[in-house]
């Protein structure tokens, strides 16, 4: 009887498809809504943050250099116009940056109603590692994200627009080019920082283990040192190097996590 109970009680699968729809409009919902702040935000957003990496004030030049001790110097003079040559560019850009703050603020968000869809089919000993899991992929999205603001795409753009191929060439960088490898970068970036989520995920599934990735390392350190070339959208040695490091650094976090 108390076996028929708990059958009664579980959902069939079409009720499993109406909680995941119940989500996703939840979800969009939320999107929605905090797309309209981050819309309104924009103006003060690119000002103050996004267009940052194209003078020298922007802190993070100024930071590395005291703390160097002047070893890494940076042109005082170094100032970078964006152009726009397309007559919609602007109003596009305003639309799609908007929504791709609000993406990365909503993942959160994203991640709870994940966990509360796949809670139900938990038993109580796998809650607590699965929630650590998924509070730990957040922490390490938003710490993608942020090297890409903080270390690949300034450095990235700094270079490529330094570099001098002949002094009769002038440098003029359209917003949609601008924006468009700022906003690519910063979320491969934040999603390439889960591999340790998704090997810890693997290894609970009994499809990897230590030593396969360990047995394995030499190969994936070259396909670690390809995977760079495919999603810098420079592909110079330069940004490709700032990437495969941290990627590197992520492949022997995931060794850490997978289980035996």
């Amino acid at each position: 009887e108390q076996d028929a109970q708990q059958f009664e009680g579980e959902l069939t699968f079409w009720d499993h498809l109406e909680v995941l729809r119940w989500a996703l409009v939840r979800i969009a919902v939320v999107l929605v809504v905090i797309t309209v702040f981050t819309f309104m935000a924009m103006p003060y957003i690119f000002d103050q943050y996004i267009l940052a990496p194209t003078t020298s004030d922007f802190f993070v030049y100024q930071w590395l250099e005291k703390i160097s001790g002047g070893i890494l110097h940076f042109s005082d003079d170094f100032a970078i116009q964006i152009i726009n040559i397309n007559v919609a560019s602007q109003f596009f850009t305003h639309i799609s940056t908007s929504l791709s703050l609000a993406l990365v603020l909503t993942v959160p968000y994203i991640i709870y109603e994940i966990w509360k869809f796949i809670r139900p089919a938990l038993f109580d000993h796998e809650v607590k590692h699965v929630r650590f899991a998924f509070l730990g992929g957040t922490v390490m999205f938003y710490l993608g994200c942020m090297i890409a603001y903080l270390l690949v795409f300034p450095f990235t753009f700094r270079f490529l627009t330094e570099y001098e191929l002949s002094a009769a060439i002038q440098n003029q960088i359209d917003l949609s080019s601008y924006i468009g490898n700022f906003v690519m970068l910063v979320m491969v970036m934040g999603i390439v920082f889960e591999m340790p989520l998704l090997a810890w995920v693997l290894s609970c599934l009994g499809l990897i283990t230590k030593s396969f990735l360990r047995q394995y390392k030499s190969y994936a350190v070259v396909g670690l040192m390809v995977l760079p070339a495919v999603i810098t959208p420079s592909g110079d040695p330069f940004s490709m190097m700032l990437v495969a490091v941290p990627l590197y650094l992520l492949y022997e976090m995931s060794i850490l996590v997978v289980k035996e």
